[in-house]
């Protein structure tokens, strides 16, 4: 590590050097090989292409490859990114045709991140985003809804096939099970278009009725045909809340404004059974926090978690997101 001059997350560079070696050392088989080594690579170029905006707030848009341009769904898709462009937010696709294009088209090419999967039936990125350093072709699709997960701080679902269905649910999936950060997921139809509706109501009566899931868990995406309704969903998600940090079982919230006396006992008794001892409390910056330089001047509650409830935790983030100033 001195040798490369690496000199933060010494223990992690050091852990990914002796796990390699170690993969070669167990003399695995060719194809095995050559997953763990395309998909390094997928990830190292994906890192670099992301690197530079890591500081942009970027919403993912998924949809269907098929769209039209003449369909009502591909306008959707465009005019959204072009009003979340205008918010300052830049838009993560799959860089393929369909919604994936309609979706850059909306943003703007400078506005525009890709990240696109090799398929025989497909020709590359679209014309929007091809030839652009702010795209990455992948072999694998794992590493590829990785990137497409990992870098945004919100999500728009139009409907699409398998691909979009198995996206969108992988993304709930995530979020339900605290793998991933509390985040905005809209599901976004066109006037009239009952598709997200459609599916809303499977997970009602089968995933809901049969106690497959919680019922708190329809709380994680919101529902609408209107582009407006969208934005403002995933604008007003970070209007007050900011992030959350867990430090060992400790879940830490961190806002713009804290509660006063009132609003924090609100939360108590409203989401007291997400807390496995103790209250909900104000906190200050914890050493790790601190150390970290992440964040430090901002408000925080903080409590021990149950670690489950998360579409709980989401409506209690919504309801951070309506503290005006401390009340006199």
């Amino acid at each position: 590590m001195d040798e490369l001059g690496v000199s933060e997350n010494v223990r992690l560079a050091e852990s990914l050097v002796s796990e390699a070696i170690g993969l070669i050392t167990d003399q695995p088989d060719t194809l095995d090989l050559k997953i763990a080594t395309a998909a390094l690579t997928e990830m190292r170029a994906a890192y670099q292409v992301f690197a530079p905006f890591k500081d942009e707030q970027k919403v993912s848009i998924f949809g269907s490859a098929r769209t039209k341009p003449d369909d009502p769904l591909y306008g959707q898709a465009r005019d959204l990114a072009a009003q979340l462009a205008d918010l300052g937010w830049m838009t993560v696709t799959g860089a393929g045709p369909g919604i994936m294009q309609a979706g850059m088209e909306g943003a703007g090419r400078d506005q525009s991140i890709g990240v696109s999967i090799r398929l025989p039936f497909e020709s590359g990125a679209n014309s929007i985003i091809a030839g652009d350093e702010k795209h990455v072709s992948m072999k694998y699709f794992f590493t590829r809804k990785l990137m497409l997960i990992k870098e945004s701080q919100a999500f728009v679902c139009l409907p699409g096939g398998f691909g979009t269905l198995d996206e969108m649910f992988e993304l709930l999936t995530l979020i339900q099970t605290g793998k991933g950060l509390p985040v905005p997921v809209v599901l976004l139809d066109a006037p009239g278009d009952p598709y997200w509706e459609s599916v809303d109501s499977l997970v009602r009566t089968q995933l809901v009725e049969r106690g497959l899931v919680s019922a708190d868990d329809t709380g994680l995406y919101t529902i609408t045909d209107s582009c407006a309704v969208a934005c403002s969903t995933i604008e007003g998600f970070y209007s007050n809340y900011h992030s959350i940090r867990f430090v060992g079982d400790r879940l830490i919230v961190r806002m713009r404004r804290g509660p006063d006396d009132t609003q924090l006992s609100e939360v108590n008794d409203r989401y007291g059974h997400l807390v496995a001892s103790g209250r909900i409390e104000r906190s200050e910056a914890s050493r790790p926090e601190r150390r970290d330089d992440d964040q430090v001047d901002l408000d925080r509650i903080a409590f021990d978690f149950t670690k489950h409830g998360y579409g709980d935790l989401i409506a209690m983030i919504g309801d951070i997101n309506q503290w005006e100033s401390p009340s006199e």
